[in-house]
Parts: C-alpha cells; sequence; structure tokens
C-alpha cells in the first residue's frame, strides 16, 4: 500500500484486499528478508486446517501462506493475524474460515440490539478486553458471539460463574465493539475523566473561594509586601536563588552522568536500556499498542499516516490507534482522505462534562487496546523505524520493575527560524544530556508527552492517566516512582515539528508549567506520605525538577536584578545582606547560564547538529518568553486549572514533506 501525491493509500479496495506481493505499508524489508531466507518450508502448507480452508475457499495463494508460516516461526503470531495484517487476506475471509475450522456459526449482529441485563453481569472493560458480547439467551444457554475461537476455554471459563452454559457463535471484531461502545457509551466517557483516585488526582482542585480566608491571606501579603518592599524583594531574591540552585545541582548530576557515560561507554546516548534491536528467539514478542490522540489535525494526518508505514515493527504484533474526540469534524474528515491499513482503528471519544483533554482520550482509548506494551505519538510524530524493535528489546531485557521506557524527542524544522533553533538546543539540552542522566541515578523521571511505552499492567495498576492534568506525562512519571517503578530512556528518537512561533511557543510553555504546578501540588499533598513511598534521593529530586523549572521562570525578574552586579551597580538588596552575599548571587546567576550554555553544546554535537552549537549562546535571549508563559499559567491556574490550550501543528512546510531514512 503505497501513496500518492494527495497521501491516500493505493490498495485497490484496501489493503484487506491486496493479493500481489508485499507493499510498502503491508510488508517491511525485515519480513522480506525471512521470508526470502527460509523458503523451504513450503511442505507445512497442508498441515494447519485453517489454511488449508483459506486455500480452498480461494481466499490466499499458497505462495501468501507460506510467507505467513515463515513469518510465524519468527513472530510468533496467529497465522489469521499475520494474513490479515500483510494484506494477504480479509477479515470476513478470515472469519469464515475459522467458523469452519471450529464448527461455530458465522452470524452477523448488524440491526442487533444488545440486552441490557445480560451485559450488566460483567464490567465494561471485560467484555472489550475480551471482544465478546453476550448475544441472546435461549432458557438456560447463553449465546456469546466472540470474534477469536482460540479464546473459547479462557472465555467459559471466565463466564461460567455468571452465566453457567455457554454456546458461541463467530462474530465480526468490529461489530461486536461497535454494539458494546453503543451500549457502554456513557459508562466509558464518565469512567475515562475519572479513572485516577482521587488521592492522586488533580480533579478536585477548584477556583480559590476569594471571599474567604485566601482573601484575607492574600491582602495580607500584599500589604505586607507595601509596607516592607526591600525586605519583600530581599526574600524573593532568596527563594529565586534557592529553586535556581536545586535545579542547577540537578542539571550538573545530569551531565556529569553524561560525560561519565562517555568515558566508560564511548557513546552520547547510551541510557539505562538496551540499544540492540529484538534479536532472541527466545523471548515472544509483545503486542504493541501504539495511541496518536488527535485534535483538529487537519494539516497534519496524512503525513502522519507515511511517518508510520515506515515501521519495521511486524504488522501483526502492531496496532496504531487514532484517537479523536468524536466532535472533532476536522479530524474525522481528514482520516476519511486516508485509505488505513488494518492495523490501524479509529476511536471515537463521546463527549462528557465539557472535558476534551489528551488524558481523557487516552484513558478511553485504552479500553480497546490489545497490546502488552501501550505507546504513544503525537499527531506530527516521526519515529524512527526501527523504535519498536528497541522498545521489544529494552522490555525483554528488563526486570520487573521496569515499567516505562522514554525516547529522546528532536525536532525535523530546527533551521526554520531561530525560535526552532533555540527550542531544538533546549530539547536536545534535556533528552539527550539531562534526562538521561537523571534516570541513571535513579531520580524521579518526568516524562514527556510522547515517544513513552509502558506495561499496560503496570498502567491499568497505577490508575491510568489523570484525565484533568495538563501535563499528564509528568504526573504518571512521578506516580510510577511512588508505586516503585522504574522508568529507562531509550536509545532512539522521534522527530515533531518545534514550535517556531512567539505566540505559540508561549501558549505551549504556559501549558506545561501549569501542569507542572498542578503536579506538584497534587504530589505535595502529603509530602510524608509521598516521602516515604520515594525515599530522600528521589524526594529531593522532585523538588528540584519542579521548584526549579517553575521558579526560575516565575522569579526570572528577582535573578535578573543580579546582572546589576556585573555592570558594576549596587544590588537593591545589598544592604540587607552580609558583606559578599550579593557578588556570590551574581557568581552563581554566571555560573548556570555557562553550564546551560556548555550543556547546549554538548547536546548539539550529540544529535549531529554541531552548527547549532553556534546559536547557543542567543538562549539567554530565548528563555525569557518563559517568563510571559509562567505568568499565563499562574493566571489559569487560579481560573481554569483544566483548560487545556491547544498546541496548534502542520505550520512548517518538513511537517508535510520531511522524510526519514
Amino acid at each position: 500500500m503505497g501513496f500518492n501525491v494527495l497521501g491516500r493509500c493505493q490498495s485497490g479496495r484496501g489493503l484487506a484486499g491486496s493479493r500481489k506481493g508485499a507493499n510498502p505499508c503491508g510488508m517491511s524489508k525485515h519480513n522480506l528478508e525471512l521470508i526470502r531466507a527460509t523458503r523451504p518450508l513450503t511442505k507445512q502448507v497442508g498441515r494447519r486446517t485453517l489454511e488449508q480452508r483459506l486455500i480452498q475457499d480461494h481466499a490466499v495463494s499458497k505462495d501468501h501462506v507460506i510467507r505467513a508460516l515463515t513469518l510465524q516461526q519468527h513472530q510468533r503470531a496467529p497465522i489469521d493475524r499475520i494474513l490479515v495484517s500483510e494484506g494477504w487476506a480479509s477479515q470476513d475471509q478470515v472469519l469464515d474460515a475459522l467458523s469452519s475450522q471450529h464448527k461455530i456459526p458465522k452470524v452477523d449482529l448488524s440491526g442487533h440490539n444488545p440486552q441490557a441485563r445480560l451485559l450488566a453481569r460483567k464490567p465494561a472493560g471485560f467484555w472489550l478486553r475480551h471482544s465478546v458480547l453476550p448475544w441472546m439467551q435461549l432458557g438456560q444457554t447463553v449465546v456469546v458471539a466472540v470474534s477469536d475461537p482460540n479464546k473459547l476455554n479462557t472465555i467459559r471459563s471466565d463466564l461460567a460463574a455468571s452465566f453457567g452454559e455457554v454456546m458461541p457463535v463467530l462474530a465480526s471484531e468490529s461489530q461486536i465493539q461497535q454494539l458494546l461502545v453503543s451500549h457502554f457509551r456513557k459508562d466509558l466517557a464518565v469512567e475515562a475523566s475519572s479513572r485516577l483516585p482521587l488521592a492522586y488526582s488533580c480533579r478536585t482542585m477548584r477556583r480559590p473561594d476569594w471571599s474567604g480566608a485566601t482573601a484575607v491571606l492574600a491582602l495580607g501579603l500584599l500589604l505586607t509586601a507595601l509596607a516592607f518592599p526591600r525586605h519583600a524583594f530581599a526574600l524573593l531574591c532568596g527563594v529565586a536563588l534557592f529553586t535556581l540552585l536545586l535545579f542547577t545541582l540537578l542539571k550538573c548530576a545530569g551531565f556529569i552522568s553524561h560525560i561519565q557515560t562517555i568515558r566508560s561507554r564511548r557513546q552520547i546516548e547510551l541510557p539505562i536500556a538496551s540499544r540492540s534491536k529484538f534479536t532472541s528467539p527466545r523471548h515472544r514478542r509483545p503486542m504493541i499498542s501504539v495511541l496518536v490522540p488527535l485534535y483538529k489535525e487537519a494539516e497534519i494526518g496524512r503525513a502522519l499516516l507515511r511517518r508510520l508505514c515506515k515501521l519495521t515493527y511486524p504488522r501483526s504484533l502492531l496496532e496504531v490507534l487514532l484517537v479523536l474526540e468524536e466532535e472533532d469534524d476536522i479530524t474525522r474528515d481528514a482520516i476519511r482522505c486516508a485509505d488505513l491499513p488494518d492495523w490501524f482503528r479509529v476511536i471515537e471519544v463521546p463527549a462528557h462534562g465539557g472535558l476534551t483533554t489528551k488524558p481523557r482520550a487516552m484513558n478511553y482509548a485504552l479500553n480497546f487496546c490489545r497490546g502488552e506494551i501501550i505507546g504513544i505519538w503525537d499527531a506530527e510524530d516521526a519515529p524512527e523505524p526501527d523504535q519498536l524493535d528497541h522498545v521489544a528489546a529494552a522490555f525483554a531485557k528488563g526486570d520487573g520493575a521496569l515499567a516505562c521506557l522514554q525516547g529522546a524527542l528532536d525536532y525535523y524544522n530546527p533551521t526554520q527560524n531561530w525560535i526552532s533553533r533555540c527550542f531544538t538546543l533546549e530539547y536536545a539540552s534535556w533528552f539527550r544530556i539531562v534526562l538521561p542522566g537523571i534516570a541513571r541515578l535513579g531520580l524521579v523521571v518526568p516524562l514527556g508527552g510522547t515517544t513513552l511505552f509502558i506495561r499496560r499492567d503496570v498502567l491499568e495498576q497505577v490508575g491510568g492517566w489523570d484525565a484533568h492534568n495538563v501535563t499528564e506525562d509528568a504526573d504518571l512519571g512521578v506516580r510510577l516512582s511512588r508505586f516503585g517503578y522504574r522508568t529507562d530512556m531509550l536509545p532512539t528518537s522521534t522527530y515533531e515539528e518545534a514550535n517556531c512561533r512567539p505566540w505559540a511557543w508561549i501558549k505551549q510553555r504556559s501549558r506545561w508549567l501549569k501542569g507542572f504546578m498542578v503536579t506538584y501540588l497534587v504530589h505535595m499533598r502529603s509530602p510524608r506520605l509521598l516521602l516515604k513511598q520515594l525515599g530522600w534521593r528521589q524526594f529531593l529530586g522532585l523538588q528540584a525538577f519542579f521548584l526549579g523549572t517553575v521558579g526560575q521562570f516565575l522569579l526570572a525578574p528577582c535573578l535578573w536584578s543580579f546582572w546589576l552586579i556585573t555592570l558594576g551597580l549596587p544590588h537593591p538588596t545589598a544592604p540587607l545582606l552580609p558583606a559578599g552575599a550579593t557578588y556570590l548571587a551574581g557568581v552563581s546567576l554566571v555560573f548556570f547560564e555557562l553550564l546551560g550554555l556548555v550543556i547546549a553544546i554538548t547536546a548539539a554535537c550529540a544529535t549531529g547538529r554541531r552548527s547549532l552549537a553556534l546559536w547557543a549562546p542567543s538562549l539567554i535571549l530565548y528563555f525569557p518568553m518563559g517568563v510571559i508563559a509562567v505568568y499565563k499559567a499562574v493566571y489559569e491556574l487560579i481560573l481554569k486549572p483544566f483548560y487545556w490550550d491547544k498546541t496548534a501543528h502542520g505550520h512548517s512546510p518538513k511537517s508535510r514533506t520531511q522524510k526519514l531514512g
């Protein structure tokens, strides 16, 4: 399946109807190599009843069955899933063959209304997870529609206590899912908004009551500042320097760890996770479900499909879920213009309570995931083709404490303008230098919103995502550490579009800073419990990240005042401080800026973009935009804490044309 100039997939009647060889979207180069290397498997065609029936019905050719059997030796995936995912058979053809093989009648569920009393005997998650629907009751027997007859024994065992005797019929997964969604629609929408327990959620945050104690406290602080302005300013300067010190220590720790890694391993992005791809036949490759939340993405949908079709991971073990709001006609129309492969699915999130956030959409879509590993990509992302192979290898070699992998984020439009250059340097500094160092030191890893992969069982254990938190990624990273799990960095990159317009940059950064404030306030509700769960090292690391990140922007005017000293001018707080204190503060500020400069230059070299190092000195003019963003964040934190300021994408020409080798 290829793409024409308009971005549509070319496959006749779709990927499932393709019958002529492999194509870029349906068969990876790795799979082709496996097939060529193991042609002698021709004698195995007749050994499997399902394959025999497909050949007898002329649903699939012998050559395609041979290829599927070859791939199965390496992928260890069901043969029917391989045939469909590679485009050699359709879902209907496979369903007919399964019906004949297992002697189970095939039914058409269109126009059927599910029986509420039967569905009420199990939670929605059970029916969706197993793709099972209680169709009708005949006396003491319940007729159950299933999409995978190979799971019948497990389904019978799970339903025995609720239904007694069960008689199966075969139906398409799409019909079963559609009927389940229509019945549980409201329940699933409510659960998506409130999945996380209140103790860990920010949804209890509301506007402060300015008529009571809050107003009295605010007025008292204002009057004190007016009565003692110099003392108040000195106090703010002290707090600013403290937060700067915290963040400086965090960056130093990450940078030193990076230097030590270079010396010991002679590689620049070797975190805890292994760099090797999945090659061992002793481990079964995991099924991976990747969520791609979309919202009003008319400009980027087709480019996204082209990028994801370059992935080398076996199609039979991969599914991509495009997640959009049901009222988002813009994205829906864009998706209609594309002929989606069978390993793509579209999940529409029903509206509820006016909340349209990315974490809420992912909570809803989690119900429909088949994978053991849940991944996240954003709409503008261009992951490296072998990224999922690295994911599978890292989890296969990891221990039980490894719950999540965070990949490096990079930009494919770094030279578009000055802001994009600085943004690329900032991301490279964080994802190539500081964050891997934090992970190596065993500190809390504040996750990025994309290119993260998490074990599904762990994700469900910690409560999924906080639907009301606008930086659900950082919040999830803290929660994983509180539950005793570890996040490793993944030695692979995802390329996305750098925000290169001033106001769009401020809006995006404002959302991040507001989310950091919310996350910190939520987890610091009970500091003693947090300290007990994290331990001193992780607890102090968490303080350094959140207080340092927010404080350096929120109190930036106080920090800027120390530049007066470098100009030979007295600092306003000098009379209140011991001799030399202001000079020490000035030196600390200079050291912080020089540290950031060194890290940025190192990061530019680490990404192979040495020319960007020339722009590192201009970062001192780039970060003041964050001051505007942080005060916008404070305003929204007070008046609309759950407001998600959408970041617009697709403005870079490369977002439509960029191709990664």
